[in-house]
């Protein structure tokens, strides 16, 4: 009963320090304005979690011509975003890619491999259906400040 009872005074205060933790939420600009209804990353704390990225080139708002080219595209907003609340790729600690063709594994990897300077970070490579305009990746992840 003892051990029961500490682990929920436990939980609740971490619950409590969580939900009072001050919450900075990033959005990107965007060509179109900042309508959508969602933000780029929301950061807790020294944790930041970033929502769904998508390889488009951002003067055409298109994924980019070749699965390499929108990988590229896809890591670099991964970055900005990152930038953008002060952390770098070295601060992810999980990653999941969802992917819209599997035979493309090889080539993310690729370019995947070329933005981390330490270890990589945690990370599943998911085989999905279709992607918001087209995209071959969507990137998410959670970032936690060194």
């Amino acid at each position: 009963m003892t051990r029961l009872l500490l682990t929920l005074v436990f939980t609740c205060a971490l619950t409590l320090a969580a939900s009072a933790a001050q919450r900075q939420h990033i959005v990107l600009p965007r060509p179109t304005g900042n309508t959508l209804p969602f933000s780029d990353a929301v950061r807790v704390g020294d944790t930041l979690y970033l929502g769904g990225n998508i390889g488009l080139n951002p003067a055409t708002r298109k994924p980019g011509a070749t699965p390499e080219a929108e990988a590229r595209l896809v890591m670099e907003s991964v970055k900005r975003t990152l930038d953008a609340a002060g952390m770098t790729m070295d601060d992810l600690v999980q990653i999941q890619v969802f992917c819209s063709d599997l035979s493309t594994y090889d080539t993310f990897n690729g370019v995947y491999r070329t933005y981390f300077h330490e270890k990589f970070p945690a990370r599943a490579f998911v085989g999905a259906g279709s992607l918001l305009f087209g995209a071959r990746y969507e990137v998410m992840g959670i970032a936690v400040k060194k």
